[in-house]
Order: C-alpha cells, then sequence, then structure tokens
C-alpha cells in the first residue's frame, strides 16, 4: 500500500511540474508585482567580448554571469528578463539614437529613452532640444561627464540642466565614488555635494543619482534632507560590490528617512542576467519591510516621474 501511495504522489509530482513548465513566462511574469527599472542601458560599446563576467568591485574579485556579444543578443536578452520580472517601465540610455529607437520600437511604452552623455557638447543641448520636441527622447542622461573628469557643477553641464528644468525632463547623472577604470575618471569629481549649485540654481529639476551616491552617504543623505527633488538610485551597487556593502549603505538609507526617495535600478549594460540579481538584492533583504520593498521597486519612481500614482496603489 504505501508502494502505491508513493508511485501516485511521484505521478501527481510529474503532472503538476509538466503543467508548470507549460505555463506560459508571461502569465508567470504577471504573478510578480510591477517594478520599473530605473537605470538601463542599451548594448554598451566598448571592448568587452563576448562571454566576459561581470564587472566586479573591490579587486581582487570573479564577476558573475557572461556578457552578450552583439546588440541583437543584448535586446533578446535583456527583453526575456524584463518580462520575467515584470518590468513594466524603464528608463532607458544609450550614446546611439538609432540603437534607442530600436530598443523603443520592439517594446512599444516600455522605455523612457534618453541619450548617453560622456562628454559636454556631445550631444549638444540644441540636439537634444530637437529631439525632446520631436518626441524620440523622453529622459536625459546616463549624465557620465564624471568617467571623463567632469563635475556635475561645470559650466559646461548647466545648458543641459536648464533645457531638462524648461521642459520637466527626468534626469539621470553618474555622481557617484566608483566608476570604470578610465584614465578621465576621478571619485572626487562624483561627491553628490557638488550638484548643489545645481539644485538651487533650479529647484524644480527632477534629477536622481546613480547608486545614491555611492560611497559618499553622509553627503548624500544631507543633500536629499536639503533639497527633496533629489532621489538616488540603487543600480550597479546591487550586483557589482558584495551584498554585505550595498546592504549597509541601503540601510544607512533607510535608516535616514529616505525610502521613499530610493529607485530601482539594474545597471544592466550587456549582462542580462544582472536584472535578476538587482531583483534578487531588493527582494532579500532582511530589513526591509513588503512595503518599504514596493515603495523601492514601483512606487517611489512612478512619484518622480510624475505619472499620476497609476497602478502604484495597493501593488
Amino acid at each position: 500500500m504505501t508502494s502505491e501511495v508513493s508511485m501516485k504522489s511521484l505521478r501527481t509530482c510529474a503532472v503538476l511540474a509538466l503543467a508548470s513548465s507549460l505555463i506560459p513566462l508571461s502569465l508567470m511574469a504577471q504573478e510578480r508585482p510591477p517594478i520599473i527599472d530605473m537605470h538601463l542601458h542599451t548594448h554598451h560599446p566598448g571592448d568587452i567580448p563576448g562571454g566576459v563576467p561581470a564587472l566586479c568591485r573591490p579587486e581582487p574579485c570573479r564577476g558573475q554571469g557572461a556578457a552578450t556579444a552583439t546588440a541583437d543578443e543584448s535586446i533578446r536578452a535583456t527583453l526575456g528578463q524584463m518580462r520575467r520580472y515584470n518590468i513594466v517601465k524603464a528608463f532607458l540610455s544609450g550614446p546611439d539614437p538609432e540603437e534607442l529607437r530600436r530598443w523603443v520600437t520592439a517594446a512599444p511604452g516600455r522605455f523612457i529613452p534618453g541619450l548617453f552623455m560622456l562628454k559636454p557638447g556631445q550631444p549638444g543641448p540644441d540636439v537634444l532640444r530637437r529631439e525632446f520636441e520631436a518626441g524620440r527622447l523622453a529622459g536625459m542622461g546616463e549624465i557620465a561627464t564624471q568617467l571623463t573628469g567632469v563635475a556635475p557643477n561645470d559650466p559646461a553641464l548647466e545648458p543641459y540642466f536648464a533645457l531638462a528644468a524648461e521642459r520637466n525632463i527626468p534626469v539621470l547623472i553618474h555622481t557617484e565614488g566608483i566608476g570604470p577604470y578610465l584614465p578621465g575618471f576621478r571619485s572626487a569629481a562624483g561627491n553628490p555635494l557638488l550638484l548643489e549649485d545645481v539644485l538651487v540654481r533650479h529647484p524644480d529639476l527632477r534629477i536622481y543619482v546613480e547608486n545614491s551616491g555611492y560611497p559618499f552617504l553622509g553627503e548624500m543623505i544631507a543633500m536629499m534632507y536639503q533639497y527633496p527633488q533629489l532621489y538616488g538610485d540603487v543600480s550597479t551597487i546591487t550586483w557589482v560590490i558584495p551584498r554585505s556593502a550595498f546592504y549597509a549603505y541601503l540601510r544607512g538609507m533607510m535608516d535616514a528617512g529616505l525610502g521613499k526617495r530610493v529607485m530601482f535600478g539594474t545597471d544592466q549594460m550587456r549582462w542580462p542576467e544582472a536584472i535578476g540579481w538587482a531583483v534578487q538584492a531588493i527582494e532579500e533583504a532582511p530589513f526591509l519591510s513588503e512595503e518599504q520593498k514596493r515603495d523601492i521597486f514601483y512606487r517611489n519612481a512612478v512619484r518622480f516621474l510624475e505619472t499620476g500614482g497609476q497602478g502604484a496603489k495597493g501593488r
């Protein structure tokens, strides 16, 4: 009798497993609450061969995953991850306008496209204005001029902030202490305090800082206390640094009462698996309540983007 019961149990488990495997991925994703990714990239250019592990800090360390080899692979794998985790909207940054339009066409309504900027003048403010007026861009950035040594309070960036404030365009800026190994990169140029002049001149500017200024915790808290229009994301630090370091930083933001101004991001560039790593890092944070997780994953971005709270209530 015991043997017969065991065989029936095994057959039942097998049937359930088969049924589960036949459920479309889109339906499985719908079981997850919606997520907004405030920091996503098109196929990031650069000398990164396909298959290379992801970035990691601090050296020596070993990254996870494997870099995509082509732009086609990047878009296909990224959209697959977005469907899997029910990422319904993403701020998408890339240096190539044509590539941005390709992503937008592939997933209508899902992206907020913005041009990646490494140096002031590339592209120029007039070019951006035309793109905004034509409806081809909806965000500004990532402004990544820190990678070439240009701080956020540099006068060369003022026309961009003025344009964003005028048109009420959301702005993503790389202002933090870590970045890629480039000869012009300066950690000191990423101190969030250098944003103060910008925020004083443009009190209505909608701007958020990559990785919430990591590791400048005290400086970022001071700035966010003083300037309520300033938000932060948690993107690369969800997977590029040790989980313990990320949790210590995020907990500092939460303990400071800033849980309504921290937004989710992945900074996915060439490693689509990073989307899952980032989601997991928030879901597994032992000090976050379910309410706080929903704020980070979704509600804070809804508020920042001024979408009128559509779909946020009760999710």
